[in-house]
């Protein structure tokens, strides 16, 4: 009985070490040509958790803090061949991925039923001081 109880330790205790090791991390699992483990879950969540999630603001809309709202025939980014010639005309150096409204004009909110509708791309756009021929930091919007 003494030895049948030993022996029944030693294997419990032979087996949790292969498992152990057969566990190790990630990078050890990558290495010998296994997938990753999944990650684990530090928190359970709650129905309270989920319901405290933020929530988008109420922002109406079609309004734009940075001005009017544009219409642009076409928003692309600086990197564009089109938006770049033109940027280069007029001196302005921007990020290759910053984006840009092409024949811009500004859009009544008011007008939107009265065939003053944008039928291109309604944007919001940070700096329009060009004339409507670009408008810089230009952001997409729906009405």
């Amino acid at each position: 009985m003494k030895y049948t109880t030993l022996a029944l330790a030693l294997f419990a205790l032979l087996v949790a070490t292969v498992q152990a090791a057969s566990i190790g991390t990630n990078a050890e699992r990558m290495a010998r040509g296994l997938p990753p483990r999944a990650p684990n879950k530090l928190y359970k969540p709650t129905a309270r958790s989920v319901a405290n999630k933020p929530k988008p603001s109420g922002r109406p809309g079609g309004s734009c803090s940075t001005g009017p709202v544009q219409c642009c025939e076409k928003v692309t980014t600086a990197k564009d061949p089109v938006a770049k010639l033109l940027l280069g005309l007029l001196g302005i150096v921007l990020g290759p991925d910053v984006a840009v409204g092409l024949t811009c004009s500004p859009l009544s909110i008011i007008g939107i039923g009265s065939g003053n509708a944008c039928h291109a791309n309604t944007v919001c756009c940070e700096n329009d001081s060009l004339g409507g021929l670009i408008s810089i930091g230009c952001i997409p919007i729906s009405l």
